[in-house]
């Protein structure tokens, strides 16, 4: 069997390991329970590729990104090597032939979805997959305390106790200690061993500036630095705002969010990534996966809820090594409505149960069903026909989503499907009749294997290629066949979708576990705090101060973020340093103190002087930062 850095050669053609991935690679080899904490970018995939082409059997990867799961498939499938996913709008019939491929043929990787590990139909196939290895993607997913929970990943611990020794390799880019430890402890690791490069990004310069016109600094931002970028926006609408009047700047611009169809998103994100299209106005539905090493900017025109989340898209600018930019625009406003954010993303349970019942009335769906059931769901229409606030709509489907009860996604892509309707007989004689649609049911048939029994999964732009047909025409003779009663056609769907993961219970009865949601609630809480203190920090290393955030605590100023750049045109004697250092000390008292008493206290001293000094007695150890905003002195 080649060596870990040959099969990197041979099919990746890198002729080194980046940063800890072979540490990573030894530890999953040995058979150890491993977490890898490596950033956007920092090839986690291949920590699990490796590992898996170097023994037997099959590699289980998880993740809830299907347009990921996607990517590393086709990737997988150009380098030569077999793989397969399961994703949601499947029919039974194309999962019962992919889990069949992958039981009895020789694949290497079967990608699936948290929520596809508790069908009945995976689980029958489960004693049948020569599982050696499960890669856990996303894994901050599994922790309640995390960023981003997702109750299916809770159901992964029953898998592992079903595959007994077989190791469990989890990947995620952002993860606090807590969550860390949450992680280990969800997966029932048999021992922790936890590898995370260093959050240090040396070539990244990030900044945060309160703009009174976010589109003039922008733009004043797009000209000075050239080549790719992304702009980051909380909502749709003004994605496709800003990105019209970047255009009408005479910057080549695009806007990308979820509400566009997926042929459309394709075609945006291709020309970005060839550098057709500079720079792309999105919500966060754009980047993940996308390997794109030369963005030199990353802007965020809204402030995001988490450091967690900042932190990943900031860090899609620069994976070259070279200088690149990520950049925060706010306002005070704006803060302050993010601090009182809590409130309004965890509304009162009452609040929630009311838009539980609205939503089974919207979708005239009874008492007792809808379990397994995929549903089209127009959340305007739904929030207009009931005269409900969006906010409070929103929050309450995350609220039933992280309880377990559904799942609500903005991007579900669901193709096209066909079925016969009539028996081959009728068929010959419709053939014979009608010879203008003997060549495209004749492809129908020679194509997709068992759709005269079955209803199957379609590609029209296979067909249309197959045929000479263009779509419209394709879709039109589909039309005429169902009218003469010989096939049943369904359209794809690329609406927003409401998954029931159970029956539809009354909302008066609603199970709901309300110490867990309010502790949610403390733990968003808290993150809300932490990205505040970022935006609002003034001396402090932005940089060291991501990184300690996770846990990295052995970083050393960046020199590059604004406050770097601020403290070296700074001038201060050593004279000066000593004697503010000695007031400092002797000011702060054994209990500690608030860093605004402790400015009010020294306001002989500029600001700007004070926090510079503050600053390296925090960076040597001197002095110990606590949340929220309290410093003490470190006792020998």
């Amino acid at each position: 069997m080649p060596a870990p850095l040959e099969l990197l050669k041979l099919h990746w053609g890198h002729t080194a390991f980046r940063s800890i991935q072979e540490e990573i690679i030894t530890s999953v080899l040995a058979g150890n329970d491993t977490l890898a904490l490596l950033p956007t970018g920092g090839g986690k995939s291949i920590c699990f590729q490796i590992p898996a082409l170097m023994q037997p059997g099959l590699c289980l990867v998880i993740s809830p990104l299907i347009a990921l799961m996607k990517d590393q498939v086709e990737q997988l499938r150009r380098r030569n090597i077999p793989a397969l996913s399961i994703h949601s709008g499947m029919t039974f019939f194309d999962v019962e032939g992919v889990l069949q491929n992958a039981a009895f043929g020789q694949y290497k990787f079967l990608y699936v979805s948290p929520e596809r590990l508790e069908t009945s139909l995976f689980r029958s196939f489960l004693p049948r997959l020569n599982i050696t290895l499960v890669a856990v993607d996303e894994a901050h997913c599994i922790s309640q305390w995390g960023y981003d929970f997702r109750p299916a990943y809770l159901k992964i611990v029953q898998l592992r106790e079903e595959l007994g020794k077989v190791p469990v390799l989890a990947l995620t880019a952002s993860a606090t200690a807590a969550v860390q430890d949450d992680i280990c402890s969800k997966l029932n690791f048999k021992q922790s061993s936890i590898f995370r490069q260093s959050f240090e990004r040396p070539n990244l310069s990030y900044s945060a500036f309160n703009a009174d016109s976010k589109l003039n600094k922008l733009l004043d931002i797009l000209r000075k630095v050239p080549g790719s970028a992304i702009v980051y926006c909380n909502r749709r609408k003004r994605c496709k705002e800003i990105a019209q009047e970047l255009v009408r700047n005479n910057i080549v611009a695009d806007f990308y969010h979820a509400g566009l169809l997926q042929e459309e998103r394709n075609k945006k994100q291709e020309s970005w990534i060839k550098n057709r299209t500079m720079v792309m106005v999105c919500t966060n539905a754009f980047g993940m996966g996308i390997d794109k090493p030369d963005v030199r900017t990353v802007i965020h025109m809204d402030v995001p809820d988490s450091l967690e989340s900042y932190y990943q898209e900031a860090g899609r600018a620069g994976r070259d090594g070279n200088r690149s930019f990520a950049v925060l625009l706010y306002r005070e406003r704006e803060l302050m409505d993010l601090a009182h954010s809590p409130e309004v993303r965890y509304p009162p349970v009452d609040e929630i149960r009311k838009i539980y019942q609205a939503l089974a009335n919207f979708l005239q769906l009874p008492v007792g069903a809808g379990e397994g059931l995929y549903f089209e769901f127009h959340l305007n229409d739904f929030v207009r026909q009931f005269e409900l606030d969006i906010f409070l709509v929103m929050a309450a489907l995350k609220a039933l989503e992280q309880d377990g009860h559904l799942t609500f996604s903005e991007q579900v892509f669901i193709p096209a499907k066909l079925g016969f309707t009539c028996d081959k007989e009728s068929l010959d004689q419709f053939q014979q009749a009608h010879p203008e649609h003997q060549e495209l049911l004749k492809t129908l048939l020679r194509t997709y294997h068992g759709i005269f029994d079955n209803v199957v999964s379609i590609s029209e732009s296979l067909l249309c290629r197959l045929t000479g047909m263009n779509a419209e025409v394709l879709r039109s003779r589909f039309a005429m066949l169902e009218g003469f009663g010989i096939l049943k056609y369904y359209p794809q769907k690329e609406t927003p979708q409401v998954y029931f993961n159970q029956n539809r219970a009354p909302a008066a009865y609603l199970s709901f576990n309300q110490a867990a949601y309010f502790e949610r609630k403390l733990q968003f809480k808290k993150r809300i705090d932490a990205m505040l203190a970022y935006v609002r920090l003034q001396a402090a290393c932005r940089s060291t101060f991501i990184g300690n955030y996770f846990g990295d605590t052995n970083l050393s100023r960046c020199g590059v973020c604004d406050n770097c750049l601020q403290l070296k045109n700074l001038q201060l004697s050593k004279e000066d340093f000593l004697s503010i250092q000695t007031k400092i000390l002797e000011t702060i008292p054994e209990s500690g103190i608030e860093v605004k008493t402790l400015i009010d206290q020294l306001s002989g001293i500029k600001k700007e002087k004070l926090w510079k000094v503050l600053d390296y007695l925090h960076a040597e150890k001197l002095l110990i930062m606590h949340n929220p905003g309290i410093v003490s002195r470190v006792h020998a």
